[in-house]
């Protein structure tokens, strides 16, 4: 019983790690997340956000789980957590696809999750963090 436990955990990571390999980095993604409402898809305000305090939450901080679980630590979509989601986490290292995302757009998202994808809302921010978040992705990680 205890070889067929082990074996069938390490069958679950081995697919997990093989699937984090070829997962993300896909470029560019189609997406069709709702668009933000007018009032706040315009908005920017990662002018007085924290990038450094936008990494922490993005990278342990960020609540019930990280950022980079799925996104990667580059942001790129790999994280070991995202091989196993479809669509894709979304690759913000993809220039062609974050092209036409706004900061306001990155905010709802953040917020609000977005239906059809693993993304879900992270209710547990504050708006002041998530912008920090989402001027350490755009100054960071979308290069």
């Amino acid at each position: 019983m205890k070889k067929s436990v082990m074996f069938l955990v390490f069958a679950v990571l081995t697919l997990f790690a093989v699937n984090t390999a070829f997962a993300g980095a896909e470029c560019p993604q189609k997406r069709a997340t709702k668009k933000a409402p007018a009032s706040l898809y315009s908005k920017d305000e990662t002018g007085k956000a924290d990038a450094a305090n936008g990494k922490a939450i993005f990278e342990k901080k960020a609540k019930p789980m990280a950022c980079k679980m799925c996104h990667g630590d580059k942001g790129d979509g790999t994280g070991k957590l995202g091989g196993a989601l479809k669509p894709k986490p979304r690759n913000f290292a993809c220039a062609e696809t974050m092209k036409d995302v706004t900061p306001g757009q990155m905010f709802w998202i953040i917020q609000n999750g977005s239906k059809g994808t693993g993304m879900a809302p992270f209710k547990t921010l504050k708006d002041g963090e998530i912008w920090d978040v989402i001027k350490y992705i755009r100054e960071e990680l979308m290069k």
